[in-house]
């Protein structure tokens, strides 16, 4: 689906709902590049709400997050995907009995949970909800690791259907360009099947290799003599358990495919080591540098585009 062209409006009120790496990144960079008339926020914590005031993420906090509906243009939810259909269904629901005609979108990494729940409640994903995704993050994590450029150079899809309203399209896609990302849209199962296999496996895959080291006799002997290769691919284990359980569990179905495609293609190589089967090896390690090469270049272009 091609993004809409948004005419020249006025700069919308913008309410983040929850103060944290992405929610407050948002909110800079929409401050930082003055697409937000005003930036109000929520967050179930205060000490969040407090640093967001002192920091200038946002200009003045709300009490709730239904208050976001009669106070903003567009509502923002970043909380974590174990809440954000609930959090959804709720200012639906208000949404409809009053009247509003808030945008309404999100960041979760899962979408087929909240497209679900709009169906059982609504029979459609509401006109005027936009569900998103930025492809972009940290392994650090609340409102003090937030920072203006997170989402330069990076996508945000967006996952609308027949029923989304252009202006809240364009609108939302007009959010994220300010923020630097680039936009594209497809299909909810496409983006939940996409990101199982780029993000949430790889995700799984560092954990598991940390934990089943530091669990090893020699794990001591192994983290000190870890190279930069080691460093690298496990990084993202220092992320959020708790949110990346929640994504796991979010998004099982695809999720549980991508690791069947990966378990069977290590059984694999671990046969043509135990079999001494260079070519076998050389072919497998060959055809990935060349996928992974060509992703660095596509990656280059982006960056300078």
């Amino acid at each position: 689906m091609s993004v809409a062209v948004m005419s020249e409006n006025p700069a919308p009120t913008v309410a983040i709902i929850g103060l944290g790496l992405i929610g407050g990144s948002l909110a800079l960079a929409l401050r930082a590049a003055g697409e937000a008339g005003e930036l109000l926020g929520f967050d179930t914590q205060p000490d969040a709400i407090a640093e967001g005031l002192a920091r200038d993420v946002i200009d003045r906090a709300l009490a709730s997050p239904r208050d976001a509906l009669a106070q903003a243009d567009i509502v923002v939810l970043c909380v974590p995907t174990v809440v954000a259909a609930d959090l959804l269904a709720d200012l639906t629901r208000v949404a409809v009995r009053s009247g509003s005609s808030a945008i309404i979108t999100d960041v979760a990494s899962v979408k087929g949970g909240l497209e679900a729940r709009m169906l059982a409640q609504h029979g459609c994903v509401p006109p005027r909800v936009v569900l998103g995704h930025p492809i972009a993050g940290s392994e650090r994590s609340g409102v003090g690791a937030a920072r203006e450029g997170l989402f330069r150079d990076h996508l945000t899809i967006l996952t609308p259907d027949e029923n989304t309203e252009a202006d809240a399209l364009a609108d939302v896609s007009r959010l994220w360009r300010a923020a630097g990302a680039s936009v594209v849209c497809m299909a909810v199962s496409t983006h939940d099947r996409m990101l199982a296999a780029t993000s949430h496996l790889p995700h799984v895959l560092a954990y598991c290799l940390v934990d089943t080291l530091a669990r090893s006799s020699h794990s001591e002997d192994v983290f000190r003599f870890a190279a930069g290769g080691f460093r690298d691919f496990t990084r993202i284990a220092s992320s959020d358990p708790v949110m990346w359980r929640d994504v796991a569990l979010a998004n099982r179905g695809a999720l549980l495919e991508a690791i069947d495609d990966f378990a069977q293609h290590l059984i694999t190589l671990r046969a043509a080591i135990d079999a001494g089967d260079g070519d076998a090896l050389l072919q497998t390690f060959t055809a990935a540098k060349t996928a992974r090469d060509g992703f660095s270049a596509l990656q280059a272009r982006r960056d300078q585009s």
